[in-house]
């Protein structure tokens, strides 16, 4: 059977409305998304989940059930939603939260229990339907700010199913972001998916800075690495549907005189009668984060720096109503009312009215007539994730003509650098621009906009889409650990039985991230009795137990020193057999400490939350509890510096888990593993979390249980997800 895609977003593609005989009419949508999501959900076996756009107080059970009915023949799944659901979910922490935090607008950000509650709710509602459709092998393609859990519900479900999570607004900075009470859970959720897309690399890296900040993942690149699999993130700048605008202001430009709509010909009437005059348009919904405001404010302010332009500039501007039941969005529409009126009341001639307000929707041939009228489009959104606008402009400029100022704070900016790009809060440069736009040559306006159209056409939103998929579909690739297996099913079997047939065997275990997890303080790492029961059964199975760690030797004494095992210190430096004494294990020297250790200090006091930790024949800086970019960093230079003091003399550097260790070379794991197979053994087994334990793996036999805590590029034959997965393995052996 052929694997499917499922589609999930807030609202179907679909308009759902109920006529007086209670009739159910249903068309598709247009729109970004529907259109954007249309060759991937026509083309194959696909469904698409969303909420109706009807509440379950507005549908009666038949009504609801004519409305799924209907649904499912456009290859669509309801999600049936209450208005109290609607409110905390969509209205509330949706739109109250996290759309005002994520564009900036700290001051209108609400954090509301009761609100995150019906988020998680909700989520957990659109995660069930899902999953009640999913099979092994399906492509799930979660979208945007309203579904953040899903993607991490249903992982934890079907973690054999692909998932994809793009987010259409903007990422915060981690500074930002980190004001969130619920901030983990949103970062878990959305490492659910396999691949996360962001419109721009600015919101790609805010993201991985808040993920490893927060949660501590180890990020590289553009890659995050989770216990057991690796998430990608990427950049994926979402285009339009170019040849429909294209094709719509062609056909416009064709139309006689009576074919053309009452506000072209107003639009023209204008123009005539004002010989020499531009339009500037001004498009956008009514929101907050689209600097509507400031705009027009920008605009008066271009009228008093520059008069000569009174009587021949006008701007249209259509603010598109939303979201008119929040009190911001009503406050802003006053705002908008009162500001309008003031400059048309300040400016206005009997022959010109400044500024043209539409407060309304307009149907898609109006805006096309908006689009190839207006010589200038003036977008100035204080923060958007791309702006569509910009790109529809352009696309219906069929003979290149027209200037687009575009806010450096939209998405559309990394994309279209050609336009005049302007910071939509300085009112001079704005009024500047708006000069440079009307008196700009024919010839500069077509070079800029030739270079944009190209790529826009080229760049458009089935492009998006399937690019999209193919790098979701690149995912189902391991590309970081080829070479392990995981330990699962019947490979653990094979290792049983190959122990359980064993006469004589050895294991050599690591202590930090293998025996137990990892702490920001050291010191607080302790073995629990599980542990020591497990070491006690193990050792009436003929079974010899090597512990083998980077630790110091005092360490390991204090805690395994009346067990009956081995112990090796300081990554082999130090040995101690089961019942004997500790002893050095090679020639070393330690006059070289002295040299280095204040290198080491000058970068614990450039780089809080480091410390040196000083071992009898080693030095280890360790970085676990700095900011982790800055520890990563300041890492990076540490190695380089203790490398070129290090070159003259017999040192190495290793490079452990958010740790630095400079040790006398030739002391490593793998010399220190392998000098313990004095006896023959017909089972080996090895396991360690990080570079350290690499030396066991390459050195000790090649048949060799080799295991690598957690999925990381390694030379082990096997990986397994965490510590809590070592410790069933062992206790599996010791059964």
């Amino acid at each position: 059977m052929k694997n499917k895609t499922i589609i999930v977003s807030n609202r179907l593609p679909l308009q759902i409305s109920i006529e007086n005989d209670n009739d159910v009419k249903i068309s598709p949508s247009v729109g970004g998304l529907a259109t954007g999501m249309k060759s991937v959900h026509q083309e194959g076996d696909s469904l698409w989940i969303g909420w109706s756009g009807l509440t379950e107080e507005e549908v009666n059970p038949e009504i609801q059930k004519e409305i799924n009915t209907a649904a499912e023949q456009e290859k669509c799944l309801a999600i049936n939603l209450t208005e109290q659901e609607l409110d905390d979910y969509y209205y509330g922490f949706s739109n109250r939260t996290i759309w005002p935090l994520f564009h900036y607008f700290m001051e209108y950000t609400k954090f509301d229990e009761e609100q995150w509650k019906g988020y998680k709710k909700v989520n957990e509602k659109f995660a069930e339907k899902i999953i009640e459709n999913l099979e092994d092998g399906d492509t799930v393609w979660i979208h945007d700010y309203q579904l953040l859990l899903v993607p991490g519900m249903v992982k934890e479900s079907k973690p054999n199913v692909t998932i994809g999570f793009f987010l259409h607004i903007p990422f915060p900075s981690y500074e930002v972001f980190r004001t969130l009470p619920w901030r983990e859970s949103l970062l878990k959720g959305m490492l659910g998916a396999d691949l996360l897309g962001f419109h721009t690399y600015d919101y790609e890296r805010h993201f991985l800075s808040s993920v490893s900040r927060i949660l501590r993942h180890e990020t590289q690149f553009n890659e995050i690495t989770l216990k057991n699999r690796i998430v990608k993130v990427d950049s994926f700048p979402m285009g339009i549907d170019y040849e429909k605008f294209e094709q719509a202001a062609l056909e416009h430009f064709e139309k006689t005189q009576d074919q053309k709509s009452e506000l072209q010909a107003r639009l023209d009437q204008h123009l005539e009668t004002s010989p020499g005059s531009k339009m500037i348009l001004s498009i956008d919904r009514l929101d907050y984060t689209k600097g509507i405001a400031n705009r027009i404010r920008a605009f008066e302010h271009f009228l008093e720096k520059y008069p000569q332009f009174k009587e021949k500039v006008r701007l249209i501007m259509l603010a598109v109503p939303s979201r008119s039941n929040v009190p911001q969005y009503q406050k802003l529409k006053r705002e908008i009312d009162e500001l309008v009126g003031r400059i048309n009341g300040k400016f206005s001639t009997v022959s010109w009215t400044p500024i043209w307000y539409f407060y309304r929707s307009m149907p898609f041939d109006n805006l096309i007539d908006l689009y190839t009228s207006s010589d200038i489009a003036l977008l100035t959104p204080r923060r958007d994730g791309m702006n569509l606008v910009a790109k529809e402009y352009i696309a219906t400029r069929t003979d290149l003509s027209g200037v687009l100022i575009l806010s450096e704070m939209a998405g559309a900016a990394h994309e279209m650098n050609e336009a005049l790009i302007i910071n939509p809060n300085n009112y001079d440069q704005i009024a500047d621009a708006l000069k440079q736009a009307f008196e700009m040559p024919l010839k500069e306006q077509k070079a800029r906009n030739k270079i944009i159209q190209r790529r826009l056409k080229r760049y458009g939103i089935k492009k998006w889409a399937d690019e999209f998929m193919k790098a979701l579909e690149g995912t189902k690739v391991n590309h970081i650990s080829k070479k392990a297996t995981f330990v699962e099913g019947k490979t653990e079997e094979y290792i049983m039985d190959l122990f359980d047939k064993a006469s004589k065997k050895i294991l050599f275990l690591d202590f930090d991230g293998t025996l137990v997890d990892f702490n920001d303080d050291p010191e607080l790492v302790a073995p629990d009795e599980d542990l020591f029961a497990t070491i006690e059964q193990l050792n009436n199975k003929n079974c010899d137990l090597v512990i083998i760690s980077g630790r110091d030797k005092n360490f390991l004494n204090t805690h395994f020193g009346d067990k009956n095992v081995t112990l090796i210190a300081e990554h082999g430096l130090w040995l101690k057999e089961k019942g004997g004494e500790w002893g050095i294990t090679e020639n070393v020297n330690k006059n070289w400490m002295s040299s280095i250790r204040p290198v080491l200090e000058s970068f614990v006091d450039r780089t809080p939350g480091t410390f040196i930790e000083e071992k009898d024949y080693s030095l280890a800086w360790h970085y676990r509890k700095s900011d982790p970019q800055l520890g990563g960093q300041r890492a990076n230079e540490l190695s380089s510096v203790v490398k070129d003091l290090t070159s003259n003399h017999d040192l190495s550097v290793l490079n452990g888990n958010k740790v630095i260790e400079i040790k006398n070379s030739g002391v490593n794991k793998g010399r220190a593993a392998t000098k313990q197979l004095k006896e023959k053994y017909d089972f080996i087994f090895a396991i360690g979390d990080d570079w350290t334990d690499e030396y066991m793996f390459r050195e000790l036999p090649s048949k060799t249980i080799s295991i690598k805590v957690g999925l990381q590029k390694t030379d082990a034959s096997y990986y397994v997800e965490d510590t809590v997965q070592v410790k069933k393995l062992l206790q599996d052996f010791a059964k």
